[in-house]
């Protein structure tokens, strides 16, 4: 456990790239087999802990540190793994020759994986009582599944890859069908046995993923080598078919990154394991709809993180799956084919099988950058004008931009840069007042630096301010020294960890704040909620009087589609 914390606590500190893979790959060579494997798992989010939460972790430090205490510590640090890792007092025997080795990483996760629920609070109070500090805050943060030390999944699976000079991309290909401690997998890297084979009927395949377009980004670019298809404001999934030893279809719904998430959508993978479906891996947008027309993400929440959904629930929140590409059929891998072939396969997948809760996404015409541009910023109108192939018009609003794609791209697992662009529509913009400020986590616990922010409506006694949003980036390293000290010379209020500070007519600091969408929300105050919001512009000349009232936020709503 000693080696894990160490690389924790050094990855930390260590802010290039390089350093990073360096860290990581002196440590896969160095350290034995499994705890290498947990090691890995605990970097790439594949370690879970049924009964081990942050619930248990603040419950033990109540036990044995004052709560005033405690709570003005964390107030200060900001981070929980950390404070408690400092709080945590030295066993009362001292520890000398004779005590026990500290416990290896696989016996700590054992230890929290195989415990009874009723006996953790015991056994992880004897693994903190053996540990030092780092050691300490390394175990607590595989507990709340924290790390934030800049690394990752990508980043080490690139560092395991450099031990055997292999591409990162081979070891994506078959991550899905693999699970800790990964001993075939280090085994593979290493040259000691033959490539892990997965006997899954229905396995994922590693998404392919675009990168942000950029203005600068045209000049290298020619409209004549790409696609373009509407980006659907929705959940990336795969839904995979396959055949088992005894030839029955099964069938699974996966998140983005590989989550198995079938049980929460039963009306999908009923769908595809329809006979009429066939052996087939379909790339698409998770969306709700109803009647022919996409709902808005807000719908699409209801149905989301959730075990399971009953009848209710699927007939309010009907899924359905846009397919954006095929990445297997029959048996058969296409993604080594061209998009334009895999493309064609997906037109003729759909139109022949006519799976239920599927469809098809529709390709964006356009003869230069131009008229791409004007189709990104008016949907419903060029989709109007395009026809109904276009497939937009009154679903405009669930759009979020453009997807280009190169019509020779093979289909490969991360996000290389070239082949898949994302062009996302220009944001919203609206002027709001801070309200309430947090301090930050890591290496921000002593700045505040996430900040809730208002806009103007009518009071019982005039104006009021009502939150909409929340937001802890868009502005510099500089600027939030700035804003810390505001917060600090402006405080009216102290709540923990949060602090109100001035803001009224007379006296308030204003925000440009950016935004893609906005929807009702009955847990916010205002009724309404902005999604994705982020600090564009800190606007110190602007009286807090002058900033946007909330009507002008409710006028967004639906503004997409009716635009």
């Amino acid at each position: 456990m000693n080696r894990f914390a160490q690389l924790l606590d050094r990855l930390a500190f260590e802010h290039g790239r390089n350093g990073k893979l360096r860290l990581l790959a002196e440590y896969f060579r160095g350290v034995d087999d499994p705890d290498r494997g947990y090691a890995l798992a605990a970097l790439t989010g594949g370690l879970t802990f049924t009964h081990a939460k942050p619930g248990l972790v603040r419950q033990l430090i109540a036990e044995r540190v004052d709560p005033v205490l405690f709570a003005m510590s964390y107030d200060y640090v900001g981070d929980l793994s950390e404070t408690v890792a400092l709080l945590w007092p030295a066993p009362q025997a001292p520890l000398g020759h004779n005590a026990p080795p500290p416990p290896s990483l696989s016996e700590v996760v054992e230890i929290l994986q195989t415990t009874p629920k009723a006996g953790l609070p015991r056994a992880l109070a004897g693994l903190l009582d053996q540990l030092d500090e780092t050691g300490r805050w390394a175990l607590l943060k595989l507990i709340t599944g924290g790390l934030r030390i800049g690394a990752s999944a990508r980043l080490a699976k690139t560092a395991l890859a450099s031990l055997g000079d292999m591409q990162t991309d081979a070891i994506e290909e078959i991550w899905p069908g693999l699970a800790p401690p990964y001993l075939d997998l280090f085994a593979w890297i290493e040259g000691r046995a033959e490539r892990p084979l997965t006997r899954d009927p229905a396995p994922f395949r590693a998404a392919m993923l675009a990168h942000a377009l950029e203005e600068s980004d045209f000049a290298g670019l020619d409209p004549a080598d790409f696609a373009a298809e509407w980006k659907w404001d929705g959940v990336r999934v795969q839904a995979v078919t396959g055949r088992d030893e005894s030839g029955k279809l099964v069938g699974r719904l996966y998140s983005r990154t590989g989550e198995d998430i079938s049980a929460a959508f039963p009306d999908v993978l009923e769908a595809i394991c329809d006979e009429a479906f066939g052996e087939a891996a379909i790339d698409g947008e998770l969306l709700i709809m109803r009647e022919g027309r996409v709902e808005s993400f807000a719908m699409l929440q209801q149905r989301l993180n959730r075990k399971k959904a009953d009848a209710k629930l699927i007939a309010e929140y009907p899924a359905h799956v846009r397919a954006y590409d095929v990445l297997s059929e029959g048996g058969r891998d296409l993604r080594g084919l061209h998009f334009a072939e895999r493309r064609a396969r997906l037109e003729r997948f759909l139109a022949t099988r006519r799976p239920r809760r599927f469809d098809l996404s529709p390709l964006v015409p356009f003869a230069d950058w131009e008229e791409l541009a004007a189709a990104r910023s008016d949907p419903a109108r060029a989709a109007n004008g395009a026809g109904a192939g276009a497939g937009a018009g009154a679903q405009a609003e669930a759009i979020e931009g453009i997807m280009l794609k190169r019509l020779d791209s093979i289909y490969v697992p991360g996000r290389p840069r070239g082949p898949w662009w994302k062009w996302k529509r220009d944001p919203f913009t609206l002027d709001a007042v801070l309200m309430y400020a947090q301090r930050g986590h890591g290496k921000r616990s002593s700045f505040y630096s996430d900040f809730t922010f208002g806009l103007w409506r009518p009071g019982a006694g005039g104006d009021e301010l009502v939150p909409v949003g929340k937001a802890y980036f868009g502005f510099t390293d500089a600027e939030l020294k700035q804003l810390d000290k505001w917060v600090r010379d402006h405080t009216t209020n102290r709540f923990g960890p949060v602090r109100e500070v001035e803001a009224g007519r007379g006296a308030g600091l204003v925000f440009e704040v950016a935004f893609e969408g906005v929807q009702r929300s009955a847990r916010h105050k205002s009724g309404v909620a902005m999604r994705f919001p982020r600090i564009s512009r800190i606007r110190w000349d602007k009286p807090a009087r002058d900033a946007d009232r909330l009507e002008s936020l409710e006028a967004l709503i639906g503004a997409r589609k009716t635009a």
